[in-house]
């Protein structure tokens, strides 16, 4: 009888956790949802939004109560090279969004490959191998 004549049938047993016959595993840990970054569209929905709250905010007068408008609006006040940069920000994205809005794929297809073969041969990817 040789040492491999024995082969034992069956799953595999593992030690601690059973508990009535079945394997305890581990719960897993539910993750947070976290949601996808805010596109610059949406940025500038937002900012939109709260400039109009703001606007609001500003008619309307001040008071001592715990939600006065006057302590909020402090920390949220720009000045106005605040607001002249963020006015350009949206001019620059709408620009950007009309220039990709106008051209076809297959315009950038292009344009894109006159760019690779503008490039040295540097860049180029080296042949490897036999051939």
């Amino acid at each position: 009888m040789s040492d491999y004549d024995f082969r034992p049938g069956g799953s595999l047993k593992l030690k601690g956790g059973v508990a009535e016959g079945g394997i305890v595993k581990k719960k897993k840990k539910k993750s947070k949802v976290k949601s996808e970054p805010p596109t610059k569209d949406q940025d500038l929905e937002r900012v939109k939004e709260l400039l109009s709250q703001q606007d609001d905010k500003d008619g309307s007068p001040s008071g001592s109560g715990r939600n006065s408008p006057a302590v909020a609006s402090s920390s949220t006040r720009k000045t106005e090279a605040e607001r002249r940069f963020e006015e350009v920000q949206k001019r620059r994205l709408e620009k950007r969004i009309s220039k990709l809005a106008n051209k076809t794929h297959k315009d950038r297809v292009s344009e894109f490959n006159a760019h690779l073969e503008s490039l040295s041969e540097h860049h180029d990817i080296p042949k490897v191998g036999p051939g």
